[in-house]
């Protein structure tokens, strides 16, 4: 790759989509596929996916999940059996009909959601009270055939994610399920992934397909676009009911179950990758980083040996200390490359070893954010290496957080809400009477929509009527754009 071919042509403030696509393809994360609406993810996209699957798979597990793995395709008359799932994917599934020369007695359907192939089988696994709760999840592949505009991780036709599915024996167990995953996926995006959530719930018309009540963490990404970033449904018994998960309670009466489902894809990668990255390429934190430490041995030739067993010697001390570190001693290339080569890749952390460096046994220490630069003692260099990753972390959290807490407006009219999306886009706070249609007349005027409401029902809304309507308002609503 040549030093122009390096570079981020696009503005990440006035061509932000156009910034994304390049950042994505020249930090080689993925690259479109021959079919419309998919992409190859390339070796460094997939691993910030396994960074992210290594968390997350961590606590579910801590947490009594265990791991299993459903067919991709599901009978139609599965998926008939909960109308509400059939209703809400209908345009997105994809179908099968023909295996081999033979065509199919029934059609198959490529999963937009495994609901329907998992409940079947978790009613077979439960008999009595004894065999719950029942905590599965799968990693695994869906398919939502709608998507048009493909958007690498945010929006493409087949994406990666992990979908759990319990079954418990009331509703506060339930409940408390649904709570924890969504505390989980806090986590991952506020320790793991340096992005401040908001968590709320969907309004009832954009509630997962069946679902009593679907709860969700939402991230403001820097064009002032919501993404949901995670949802964890509470199910209530419809789909026990639709797949007869009942048990024998201790009291030996037959009683229903109460299920949960929860789930979060890889388009937690494009709010990773849009949140943080800038106009030299791509910007992650330290605990998700394919590399987190580059060496950059910069020399003479008649410094050159001695350059290269100093990087050599902290080299191997991080790496046995469990830091990954690409030791950059290409001879082809000039320091400046390199350093604009591993800013575009998002490496966290630069070290610069030159003659000076090896004279005074320190290391000069470059932060990928914004470029600090600090001279460090060579002593104790792999405690001291965890400190700087401490310190870019919080620097891309405090500059998110920022963005988050400026972005947070209210308004008390359909004039407001609209022009404040309008102008500053963010997430507008306003009363709201519940009605779908007060939220189809903001977004036909502005393309936003109800992406959260407060997840403590009892919150009043601060103004007695509706923002759009006014008619009595009964709860607070979020409007934004989102991806």
């Amino acid at each position: 790759m040549s030093e122009q071919e390096l570079g981020i042509t696009e503005s990440k403030e006035y061509a932000t989509g156009d910034w994304y696509a390049e950042v994505v393809q020249k930090a080689d994360l993925a690259d479109y596929a021959p079919m419309g609406g998919f992409i190859v993810t390339k070796p460094r996209g997939y691993a910030l996916w396994e960074a992210l699957q290594e968390n997350l798979d961590g606590w579910f597990k801590d947490t009594g999940v265990d791991n299993a793995y459903f067919p991709m395709f599901i009978p139609e008359s599965f998926l008939e059996r909960e109308k509400d799932i059939v209703e809400g994917f209908d345009p997105e599934v994809a179908w099968v009909t023909q295996g081999g020369h033979d065509e199919l007695e029934e059609r198959l359907a490529v999963r937009p959601t495994s609901e329907s192939i998992i409940a079947p089988f978790m009613a077979d696994w439960v008999r009595s009270h004894r065999d719950l709760p029942l905590r599965l999840n799968q990693w695994c592949s869906v398919v939502r055939w709608e998507a048009t505009e493909t958007k690498p991780f945010f929006r493409t036709k087949e994406f990666l994610w992990q979908e759990g599915h319990t079954a418990h024996e009331s509703e506060d167990e339930a409940w408390d399920e649904t709570m924890l995953r969504l505390d989980q996926y806090e986590r991952l995006f506020e320790d793991v992934l340096a992005i401040p959530v908001m968590r709320g719930r969907k309004p009832p018309h954009d509630k997962f397909p069946g679902a009593h009540t679907t709860t969700t963490v939402e991230a403001l990404m820097p064009d002032g676009k919501s993404v949901q970033s995670a949802t964890s449904h509470y199910l209530g018994t419809s789909f026990a009911e639709a797949f007869d998960i009942t048990y024998t309670d201790e009291d030996e009466e037959e009683a229903v179950a109460h299920t949960t489902s929860w789930g979060l894809s890889w388009r937690s990668l494009g709010a990773l990758i849009m949140t943080h990255s800038d106009e030299q390429g791509l910007v992650v934190p330290p605990t998700v980083a394919p590399t987190q430490v580059a060496i950059v041995p910069i020399w003479q030739e008649d410094t050159k040996d001695e350059v290269l067993e100093y990087a050599e010697e902290i080299a191997d001390e991080l790496e046995a200390a469990g830091v990954s570190v690409d030791l950059d001693d290409r001879d082809e290339r000039n320091p400046g490359f390199k350093f604009n080569e591993h800013e575009l890749n998002g490496v966290p952390v630069r070290f610069e070893i030159g003659p000076h460096e090896v004279e005074d046994e320190e290391i000069t220490v470059v932060h990928r954010p914004d470029g600090e630069s600090i001279v460090e003692d060579r002593e104790d260099i792999a405690e001291t290496v965890e400190e700087h990753f401490d310190d870019v972390y919080d620097k891309l959290y405090e500059a998110a957080e920022e963005n988050l807490e400026e972005n947070v407006r209210e308004a008390d009219s359909a004039e407001e809400i609209l022009g404040t999306i309008g102008q500053h886009r963010g997430y507008v706070k306003a009363p709201w009477c519940g009605d779908e249609a007060c939220e189809t007349a903001i977004k036909e005027k502005i393309a936003a929509e109800i992406v959260m409401c407060p997840l403590d029902r009892d919150v009043e809304p601060e103004a007695d009527e509706c923002a759009v309507c006014e008619d009595e308002a009964h709860e607070v609503a979020y409007f934004a754009k989102s991806y």
